[in-house]
């Protein structure tokens, strides 16, 4: 299935929308037109930072829309950002998303974490790894050829056959404005899927995302109603749901502390989970920051656990970005340094 229609969606941060991006988000136009797709932003999409925070209902909407719109053969998250959990209301009251839900692509990452686990619970198969303003709104002078070669599979196939390592990682930007247009990011040697602990060869669906924002289903720290809220809609899978499973975990550019770290794990293991998936695969951390703590923390961890540990897959918030499939049989096979998806 070719995608001929891309729907953009402002489900977290309003960020799209700003002056700020503008010179962005002409970037990532251009080349979704050179992929010969037609382009169409929810009525909200472009709305901004302000309107979106205040506005969950309308960020809800825009997915309803998306859905209903038989031509929009893909949705496509603009980025992630924090609070996209405040749409759960909008989204379960009455139905209203089981409703229009249909099988389409569904592509974001971060934040989007949480949607995924909404599109989950009706149902749908979705693709976890790239959204619009960090992937194909990218200010070197090309898409990252790892993440373009993913994105344009997606694009052209419906799906995603299998993914392999990167043969780089690069340094994240920091500055990203007009004066980085064509500004090459710094890349270093990448070392590919590291097994850590059980058996090379393992199978299963995949599901899961970013650890920060799955504690936040946990933990009230960041904001005072995510437990209660997550909790009123089941937001998170029951341990029946998990059993055979392969759970993806990885870390925000806020790059936690091995402290906040171990207790984020710490969460995931209290519920049971480590106790019922095949296996756990967990992206590579944003610049390598702490990537020897992480390592030895859910050795710690998860030491006495029956489940195959694979450290270092290429998603999540360090670049380049692969795209991963969740929903779809997968077999990892860590010797071949190959995950295979049995579309």
């Amino acid at each position: 299935m070719r995608v001929k229609k891309i729907g953009i969606v402002s489900l977290s941060s309003g960020v799209l929308g700003e002056n700020f991006v503008k010179h962005e988000l002409d970037i990532g136009l251009e080349r979704l037109k050179q992929f010969g797709v037609e382009v169409e932003f929810l009525p909200h999409a472009l709305k901004g930072l302000e309107f979106i925070k205040n506005h969950p209902e309308s960020r809800a909407q825009d997915l309803l829309a998306a859905f209903m719109d038989d031509s929009i053969d893909m949705i496509l998250c603009a980025i992630g950002g924090e609070d996209t959990y405040r749409l759960l209301p909008y989204l379960f009251e009455n139905d209203a998303l089981q409703k229009v839900a249909k099988q389409k692509i569904f592509l974001g990452f971060s934040d989007t974490t949480m949607n995924h686990f909404m599109l989950h619970k009706v149902g749908l198969k979705t693709f976890y790894g790239q959204a619009f303003l960090p992937d194909i709104c990218e200010l070197s002078s090309e898409m990252l050829p790892y993440t373009r070669q993913y994105f344009e599979e997606l694009l052209t196939r419906g799906e995603i056959k299998e993914i392999q390592p990167s043969q780089v990682w690069y340094q994240e930007r920091e500055d990203f404005s007009e004066n980085a247009i064509g500004k090459e990011m710094t890349s270093y040697l990448n070392t590919g899927f590291e097994l850590l602990k059980g058996q090379p060869i393992f199978k299963g669906k995949i599901l899961g995302g970013c650890l920060d924002s799955m504690y936040d289903i946990f933990d009230n720290s960041r904001f005072s109603d995510t437990v209660s809220l997550c909790a009123k809609y089941d937001l998170f899978p029951k341990l029946d749901d998990w059993k055979g499973k392969i759970l993806l975990l990885e870390t925000s550019e806020e790059r936690p502390t091995p402290l906040l770290f171990r207790k984020m794990v710490g969460a995931l293991k209290d519920y049971g989970i480590f106790d019922v998936v095949t296996g756990v695969l967990v992206g590579k951390p944003q610049d390598e920051t702490y990537y020897g703590d992480y390592k030895s923390i859910l050795l710690e961890e998860l030491g006495d656990k029956n489940l195959s540990l694979v450290y270092n897959v290429n998603i999540g918030h360090a670049t380049p970005r692969c795209i991963i499939p969740f929903g779809v049989e997968a077999e990892v096979n860590v010797e071949k340094q190959v995950i295979a998806f049995n579309n």
